[in-house]
């Protein structure tokens, strides 16, 4: 049986990492705060993913942000995804070039999906990420793009059809209303829909705990569970979760040999 993984998320507003909840923005602290609390290399062995996202909502500094992909790559030997305002060649480019080895697509992927599939032709569909962010409405499961504020003309069942045929590697699927909550993930949503994707399904929005990374890790469609909870992962904390999700029984690698997995 093929691991499942365990990501961690950074999201990024020039300069600055931060808290989300709900998509609303709270500063936390740049990147000396980041390296000082989360040494990446010291914790590369309690992720299998790292994903950076720039969410800044003003005018993206795209240097400044690839100086920031380059310097959390020193030392931190897991995948990388980096993703946010991508609409060029050349800014997927500059991600690949500063060490990222995937790529985050959003609002793209109704934008211009000729070049979604010009970038999996270029870079293969292994290194490329489509995020869906959700929320449940009055009328249904509605997906939303540039930063959670436009919902587009197809229901998620239209959208994840529509996102397999662009032939995308795998789906960062994150509730908007679950985000920052520390309420859990929201299993009835992704229970409804795991069985419709074909692609590698990651969820995020709303893990606090290692309970909710070990329930989202049970599901039979789920390939990786995420968390951006900057504070309730500090320090020890994702050493910690991977620890006890190993010891429960839960279907990850064990990268350190400190870690007694149950047999």
């Amino acid at each position: 049986m093929l691991k499942k993984r365990v990501i961690f998320t950074l999201l990024y507003d020039n300069g600055s990492f931060m808290l989300s909840r709900n998509f609303r923005l709270q500063r936390v602290g740049d990147l000396n705060w980041l390296q000082k609390n989360y040494n990446f290399s010291r914790i590369a062995f309690s992720i299998d993913e790292l994903i950076i996202l720039d969410v800044t909502r003003g005018k993206r500094d795209q240097e400044k942000f690839c100086h920031h992909i380059k310097s959390l790559t020193k030392g931190c030997f897991v995948p990388i995804a980096a993703g946010g305002g991508i609409r060029q060649i050349e800014q997927a480019a500059a991600y690949f070039n500063n060490g990222a080895d995937k790529i985050v697509l959003n609002s793209l992927i109704t934008e211009n999906p000729e070049l979604v599939k010009e970038f999996v032709k270029r870079y293969g569909s292994q290194s490329i990420v489509v995020s869906i962010d959700f929320k449940n409405c009055s009328t249904g499961i509605e997906v939303f793009i540039h930063n959670g504020t436009t919902k587009i003309n197809m229901s998620i069942y239209e959208y994840i059809k529509y996102i397999q045929s662009l032939n995308a590697g795998e789906v960062y699927f994150n509730s908007i209303d679950r985000d920052g909550t520390g309420f859990g993930y929201d299993l009835e949503v992704i229970k409804m829909l795991e069985n419709k994707m074909r692609l590698p399904l990651i969820i995020a929005g709303g893990a606090g705990n290692e309970n909710h990374l070990l329930t989202g890790l049970q599901l039979s469609g789920v390939n990786a569970v995420a968390t951006a909870n900057l504070f309730n992962f500090i320090g020890n904390g994702l050493p910690n979760a991977r620890k006890s999700i190993i010891n429960r029984g839960g279907n990850i690698a064990n990268w350190d040999s400190n870690i007694n997995q149950q047999t």
